[in-house]
């Protein structure tokens, strides 16, 4: 057939996915389902007080006008439903501290839970309401990027962005309770509002962490827009034209991986939640660079005895963390400093960190970090696993012609590894302090991501006081 003789689906993929997702009750949701929501609500918002008085965030208060029924967390005043989700959603992308999926890679709370709150708030739905949200939401986003691995991301999209926008309109239509057509109509308004390229990579600028909260917004005024009868392509995944072809230049995906099983087996139960403060596929390597640290106090070496570090690497990561090698070694700022293996596992070494503290203005002019990260290059192995697992390996050559290093098959904090609940509440604090709340404050804000499914949405613990 030609183009313009592709028959149409009697059932798309969206009204698929819309029948599985309006089939989830909240109240019978498994145990382990419901705490892992609870679990990113919590992330999500220490994530959002630790950003709430960064640059970046600031310049995106001022870009959006006050007033409104909806909360940015961390803020005293008020926005429209759109402007919260998007404010809050830049605030828990912002450090590159957030959830991540292995299969994606994208992350999924800091884009549905945002738009998932904000419109509860907006409209009144109940804190069932907001769980049953939240859970469609993780999961869907999660499957999605299962249909074709890797090929957004080789396509100089961020899959969080796009895959994002879709989940959180499916989220968001589910907490608000549309219909069938209505939520079909909202998926496929959707689709024209992805958005996000990767280019953030040249200098460590600003847009990545945008990427999430422009996702959750479109979610919010997607669903808006389809609840009001607004029609639009119901073959928004897979048709010629759709989502996947224009981002993955493919629309023959692998859609069971989205659809089978949706709502009894959950992937959203393999989320990682980072131990680091940095982007996903750096951790397992910083992860050796710590264990490196600990044997160089015990064995009696520096930095400075380091003449070479060698560290195998998937060819996904190699336009991200590795190339253009240069500017690996010496980050043009901060931010760009999270997208660079080299100094990475160079900070994790000097330093015995990588939390907040370990991406600065003062660490990115640091010349002891800068030059052990100049040592640091790279070989592409092609049995490496990822995306279904990410690997570090680090290993240094010594001026006395030793040879030490260190291997991780898996990234600490999921499936392998996983976040005790007192690890992620140890987090939650962390962040809260960061972004100067007293302790009462954290508190208060702790207790109220614990209640807020069982009874209204209520986000006053999450305005300071």
């Amino acid at each position: 057939m030609s183009m313009k003789e592709t028959a149409l689906p009697d059932v798309s993929v969206a009204e698929r996915l819309v029948d599985l997702a309006l089939a989830i009750d909240p109240k019978t949701l498994p145990r382990a389902v419901r705490e892992q929501a609870e679990s990113l609500l919590l992330d999500v918002s220490g994530l959002c007080v630790a950003a709430r008085d960064t640059d970046y965030i600031q310049a995106l208060v001022a870009s959006v006008d006050a007033g409104g029924p909806a909360t940015a967390i961390g803020h005293a005043g008020r926005f429209s439903a759109e402007d919260a989700a998007l404010i809050n959603g830049t605030a828990a992308h912002g450090e590159d501290f957030d959830d991540t999926y292995e299969g994606g890679p994208v992350h999924s709370a800091t884009v549905i839970v945002p738009a998932v709150l904000a419109a509860c708030e907006r409209f009144g739905r109940d804190g069932q309401s907001a769980l049953a949200g939240i859970v469609v939401g993780t999961e869907a986003l999660c499957r999605m990027s299962r249909v074709v691995p890797k090929a957004i991301h080789k396509s100089g999209f961020h899959p969080t962005a796009i895959l994002g926008t879709m989940a959180a309109t499916l989220a968001v239509s589910v907490a608000l309770g549309l219909t069938r057509r209505q939520a079909v109509d909202a998926l496929g308004t959707a689709g024209s509002m992805a958005s996000g390229i990767i280019e953030y990579l040249a200098e460590g600028s600003w847009t990545k962490r945008l990427h999430a909260g422009w996702a959750a917004q479109c979610g919010v005024r997607a669903a808006r827009i389809g609840q009001q009868g607004f029609f639009s392509p119901r073959t928004v995944f897979e048709g010629t034209h759709g989502l996947y072809n224009g981002f993955a230049h493919r629309a023959d995906g692998d859609y069971a991986a989205l659809l089978d099983g949706f709502g009894t087996d959950w992937t959203m139960l393999s989320i990682t939640f980072k131990p680091y403060a940095t982007g996903t596929m750096n951790q397992p390597y910083i992860d050796c660079a710590l264990r490196l640290a600990r044997r160089a106090e015990a064995e009696g070496f520096r930095a400075e005895d380091v003449v070479d570090v060698l560290c195998e690497t998937a060819e996904g990561y190699v336009h991200r963390l590795w190339e253009p090698l240069a500017s690996k070694h010496r980050p043009a700022t901060e931010y760009g400093a999270k997208f660079s293996a080299p100094f990475n596992i160079a900070v994790g070494f000097i330093t015995g960190a990588a939390g907040l503290d370990a991406f600065t203005p003062r660490t990115v002019r640091d010349e002891r970090i800068l030059a052990l990260a100049s040592k640091v290059r790279y070989v592409v192995d092609p049995s490496n696993p990822y995306p279904r697992a990410y690997t570090g390996h680090v290993r240094f050559t010594l001026s006395d012609g030793r040879v030490v290093e260190e291997r991780q098959p898996f990234i600490r904090g999921g499936v392998h590894s996983p976040l005790s609940r007192e690890e992620l509440e140890a987090k939650f604090h962390g962040n809260t302090a960061y972004g100067q709340w007293n302790a009462s404050a954290s508190a208060q804000l702790l207790a109220a991501t614990r209640a807020l499914f069982d009874g209204p949405v209520d986000l006053e613990a999450f305005r300071p006081a």
